[in-house]
């Protein structure tokens, strides 16, 4: 059972993200997608708070997010807190189908919404891996650009972008929508380019 499936606590979660956003001087900007499906580029991530600040947006939009987290996060006590909330684990360690399982997944279900940051780690690469772009080409969904500015301490949703099968076009897109978004962490903020790895 997902946090955000229970009313209940899913309206105290509500008034304790919106608590949280305020007390930190955040606020929320951007309207959600009125979609059942779409995959949601988190992103620049270069903190840990991300994930935190990922959790309260999404409550304050009311949204129920598959979080794609690494693996090695999953330890005793957190792993239960972390699916609870919706993270889905990751194992990059291992050469596993991830891009086709989530499009399957996104093929099954009349709802869906996936949150992916396409940089992978918190630490700065020369890279954004296009696993996101693979999963929402080939479900044909939309990407929604997700973002985190710490510098206005805004974050929410930008534009909606269809993937066109020209993923240097659409690229240069979404690099256009991130340049003047800040992470915690400026110098730790990712390039907006793609490699040739999946995820």
């Amino acid at each position: 059972m997902k946090i955000n499936k229970t009313l209940i606590i899913r309206t105290l979660m509500r008034w304790l993200a919106l608590l949280i956003l305020k007390l930190t001087g955040w606020k929320a900007e951007g309207q959600r997608p009125d979609l059942p499906k779409y995959v949601i580029i988190a992103a620049p991530h270069t903190s840990n708070w991300d994930f935190v600040y990922i959790v309260c947006l999404s409550f304050v939009y009311r949204i129920n997010p598959r979080i794609m987290v690494k693996s090695s996060v999953f330890f005793w006590p957190l792993g239960p807190v972390f699916k609870w909330l919706g993270a889905v684990p990751i194992d990059r360690s291992r050469s596993t189908n991830v891009v086709g399982q989530l499009i399957e997944a996104f093929q099954q279900q009349e709802e869906l919404i996936l949150a992916v940051a396409p940089s992978g780690t918190r630490k700065k690469v020369s890279n954004w891996k296009t696993g996101f772009y693979h999963i929402a080409n080939g479900a044909n969904v939309p990407m929604v650009l997700g973002f985190l500015d710490y510098r206005r301490k805004r974050g929410g949703f930008g534009p909606t972008i269809q993937p066109s099968g020209d993923i240097d076009g659409d690229m240069a897109k979404i690099r256009n929508f991130y340049q003047d978004i800040t992470g915690r962490h400026p110098k730790k903020k990712s390039p907006v380019l793609v490699d040739s790895k999946a995820l």
